[in-house]
């Protein structure tokens, strides 16, 4: 006997897969498992992405460009300090000796100069240029007039009388003059002076 032909059995269409929603206790388990996983290679290159981005870049080129440290500048060589004249040397009094021989003529006064009637400024150009010429002719005492001057009046030969021993004291004439004295009364007295000339240096 022959079989009846089985009857093909349709095929039923595939019906779409319904999403299934988690449970809450997979739901807890999915959240523990992603809380304690690390990223292998996205958050790396992010980092790099990071770690080479202009902002990150710019304050280490701002460091190396920054200006060096500025060294202490060098000292300057000092310039040598031109050579002070030497000082006049101070002045000496005359020796008794020295001026009881010139009151007596044992020594004698090689030259003499008389201030009698000249203003301030002639005699202390006039007492320079006789100074200046005696200690370059190699003279040793001079004889200074100044006159007494007049008790009581204003008189160049009283001023004469007082500034030419200011005169003599000041640096121009210590190199000129090794000291002076208040001449002997056979010379003038209160009105000269006994001067001594420093010698020239050869």
């Amino acid at each position: 006997m022959k079989r009846p032909s089985s009857t093909p059995i349709p095929e039923l269409s595939a019906s779409p897969r319904r999403r299934r929603s988690l449970s809450e206790e997979e739901r807890a388990l999915w959240e523990s498992v992603a809380k304690h996983t690390k990223p292998l290679r996205k958050r790396a290159r992010v980092a790099k992405a990071h770690a080479a981005s202009p902002e990150a870049v710019t304050p280490a080129i701002a460091r190396s460009a920054s200006p060096p440290k500025q060294l202490p500048p060098a000292k300057l060589a000092r310039a040598p300090r031109p050579a002070s004249p030497p000082a006049a040397p101070p002045l000496a009094p005359l020796g008794r000796r020295e001026r009881s021989q010139l009151s007596r003529g044992r020594k004698e006064i090689d030259a003499r100069l008389d201030l009698h009637g000249m203003t301030q400024t002639r005699a202390h150009r006039v007492l320079f240029g006789f100074l200046q010429r005696a200690h370059s002719e190699g003279q040793t005492f001079v004889l200074v007039i100044t006159g007494k001057g007049k008790t009581g009046a204003e008189s160049e030969r009283g001023v004469l009388r007082r500034q030419v021993p200011q005169w003599l004291s000041l640096p121009e004439f210590r190199s000129l003059v090794v000291g002076f004295e208040e001449a002997h009364i056979g010379h003038g007295g209160e009105g000269a002076l006994y001067v001594r000339v420093r010698r020239a240096r050869m």
